[in-house]
């Protein structure tokens, strides 16, 4: 076999191997009865509308108006290199995260009498996430935060 052909076969495993950590797209997301879909038992998930601690993570509170709060953050997202915004409904949001190797799926649903946005954050594959899901959302917090000062300035 010569050494191109072995090049060839080499990258095909490859990037066959990288697509199969992407994962399928989940057809259970969205929101159901005012609910974004439940974390499951894995440690690879974080919700805002968890009942329990370990997947629970703390909503985005505005203080204006809705649509300006969420406006801000579907440009927060749009800015950042690792996210894509795949679904898009008035008040909701649906995104794919993605790091090297992995998609994680990201959604936002926006509150407007409670003055919230309810986060949740999840991994297609794997059982544990290292705390990849919390870290970005609580990135994802500071940069929409950081907007809001400066928008005030």
């Amino acid at each position: 076999m010569s050494k191109h052909l072995r090049r060839i076969l080499l990258m095909s495993i490859l990037t066959s191997l990288l697509a199969a950590c992407a994962g399928e797209r989940p057809d259970n997301l969205g929101v159901r009865n005012g609910q974004l879909t439940g974390c499951p038992n894995s440690p690879n998930c974080v919700s805002s509308q968890a009942a329990d601690g370990s997947h629970r993570i703390a909503p985005l509170v505005f203080k204006n108006g809705p649509e300006p709060a969420f406006a801000r953050l579907k440009q927060t997202l749009m800015q950042r290199r690792d996210t894509a915004i795949i679904e898009e409904r008035p008040g909701y949001l649906r995104v794919e995260f993605r790091t090297t190797l992995f998609v994680d799926d990201g959604e936002f649903l926006l509150d407007g009498e409670q003055r919230l946005i309810h986060v949740r954050s999840a991994s297609r594959l794997g059982y544990s996430d290292l705390g990849k899901n919390r870290s970005r959302l609580e990135d994802i917090r500071r940069q929409w935060g950081e907007k809001a000062a400066n928008q005030k300035s």
